[in-house]
């Protein structure tokens, strides 16, 4: 069933794609406009999957969370025969929030303003005073697509999602001895930052600012010189496949916002993990069995980017608030029998990206500031800017098709 929140509007004047040159920065309009930024959040956020969570956070039927960004509120709720399900959280009533805690257990939810009642597999159970020919089968919430992939949860608001099957195919055996499915959440953080969700997300696609911007990551990542990076390449690959890790990279292309990457990069020698000493921060992952000194990003659509360590992994999402209002979430997953206080101290977990989130704040807010200026005119992108230049290809392809 169609709903106004999966509904395609009208295409951003095309003299506006038009003025964007190949190579080059996003004109000022993408990233001030609220016109656009209603168009991204109906267009471009609706007709992607997002990562809303893990299957450890609903582990028991009545299990929910809210997951909400621009407009939009989503509810993940395991049901009553243990089927993990995704409901806008509009009542068919009248339009109020249905669900307004943040988390919890729930039997039925029930609307507050009028007690409009619906189980958790998002039929109507009860609605007073409606009179003769009103039928409750045809007022359920609106269902949300969900896939679930090692754990991880995925939802769509359009009516028609890319298709992932092929990309998960592909993906499945290189991050299986990580056990992303035997993982919890340690800790998660929220980083509001002034600023357009495409500055944030283009921010975590290059690491050509790493290396000015970020001190504390650079002494550990290689990422930030492609030089040293592929230097140390060829022991790193040679240490994985000893550990338990596949060597291979993976780039699955696919529709608009459903394209899946996977590559295992080297830490810089006397790095074990991301961490502040280079030691570990937490018990080592599923199978593995030692530390190879590396580190991989995986993405799953733009909207979606994780880090897996050999000890841990952090998901990071960069979720629309306002056309100029964004929060960066970080949340960091360790293996789910690590106990707080004996297996890992969440300071020392969370230092090496609570800082380097602080500094993405600083400079994606200065970034805003000087696009702000109509005296901004795009650049040219650096070579190792070549992921941006692929997420504007993507978005400006969904964003204009009828």
């Amino acid at each position: 069933m169609t709903t106004p929140a999966t509904r395609i509007i009208d295409e951003i004047p095309r003299e506006l794609t038009e003025a964007h040159r190949d190579g080059f920065a996003l004109p000022r309009p993408f990233y001030t406009s609220q016109a656009v930024y209603e168009n991204d959040i109906k267009t471009y956020w609706n007709g992607s999957w997002i990562w809303v969570g893990h299957t450890s956070q609903i582990a028991e039927p009545g299990a929910f969370f809210l997951f909400d960004y621009g407009p939009e509120s989503v509810i993940v709720v395991r049901d009553r025969e243990n089927t993990i399900r995704a409901h806008l959280n509009v009542c068919r009533h009248r339009g109020s929030r249905v669900c307004v805690r943040r988390s919890g257990r729930a039997t039925v939810f029930s609307c507050p303003y009028h007690a409009w009642t619906y189980e958790l597999n998002g039929r109507l159970r009860a609605a007073r005073a409606m009179g003769d020919g009103f039928d409750p089968a045809d007022h359920g919430l609106f269902a949300v697509h969900v896939r679930v992939f090692h754990g991880l949860i995925f939802v769509c608001v359009s009516d028609d999602p890319p298709p992932l099957d092929a990309g998960f195919a592909k993906l499945a055996p290189l991050v299986e001895p990580f056990d992303l499915e035997n993982l919890k959440i340690a800790h998660s953080e929220t980083y509001p930052v002034p600023a357009n969700w495409k500055l944030a997300l283009e921010n975590y696609m290059e690491c050509y600012h790493c290396a000015p911007s970020h001190r504390d990551y650079s002494r550990s990542h290689s990422l930030k010189d492609p030089d040293e990076m592929s230097a140390l390449a060829g022991p790193l690959l040679e240490k994985a496949a000893e550990v338990g890790l596949p060597s291979v990279a993976l780039d699955e292309t696919g529709r608009a916002a459903a394209d899946i990457h996977y590559r295992r990069y080297p830490l810089f020698p006397g790095y074990k993990t991301g961490s502040r000493s280079g030691e570990p921060v937490a018990p080592l992952l599923g199978k593995l069995r030692d530390f190879d000194g590396g580190a991989t990003d995986i993405q799953i659509g733009p909207l979606n980017n994780f880090l897996a360590y050999s000890d841990h992994v952090m998901g990071y999402r960069f979720i629309p608030r306002g056309v100029q209002q964004t929060d960066i979430q970080i949340v960091w997953m360790v293996k789910a029998d690590a106990e707080e206080g004996r297996d890992y101290d969440k300071a020392t977990l969370t230092w090496l990206w609570h800082v380097t989130s602080l500094d993405d704040e600083r400079i994606i807010r200065h970034n805003q500031e000087g696009v702000n200026s109509h005296g901004f005119v795009p650049g040219p992108l650096s070579t190792m800017e070549w992921g941006i230049e692929a997420f504007y290809h993507g978005y400006k392809d969904l964003m204009t098709r009828g």
